[in-house]
């Protein structure tokens, strides 16, 4: 179920044909569906933040969680606010926030490679 989960959430990142939560109502009626969509939702919002960070040139931090296995957590620090915000994500979420426009080149540019 862990697949079904993860090209959900690809579908409703994607910007060119979104998945339509009216059309596909039964989709979201169970568990699943209910995780891809608020999944979908943080990626979508970090993947915002990410590209406002950048674009603003503050610190952005994306670094495996060793002890937890496999985790990607992802660490913007909001300089003016003095706040960071932390999302710990899994390979799969992951590799779906650098697919949205422009988040894999601002975490090139923000590591300096």
């Amino acid at each position: 179920m862990k697949d079904y989960v993860q090209r959900l959430i690809a579908r409703l990142t994607e910007a060119e044909r979104p998945l339509s939560r009216n059309r596909h109502f039964h989709t979201f009626a169970n568990p699943h569906g209910r995780r891809a969509l608020r999944a979908s939702r943080q990626l979508r919002s970090l993947a915002r933040d990410i590209l406002e960070q950048a674009q603003r040139g503050e610190p952005i931090r994306v670094e495996p969680v060793v002890e937890g296995g496999n985790v990607v957590r992802v660490l913007l620090e909001y300089i003016r606010l003095k706040a960071r915000r932390t999302a710990f994500l899994s390979p799969g979420e992951f590799e779906i926030l650098l697919e949205a426009e422009g988040v894999r080149e601002a975490l090139r540019i923000a590591r300096g490679s």
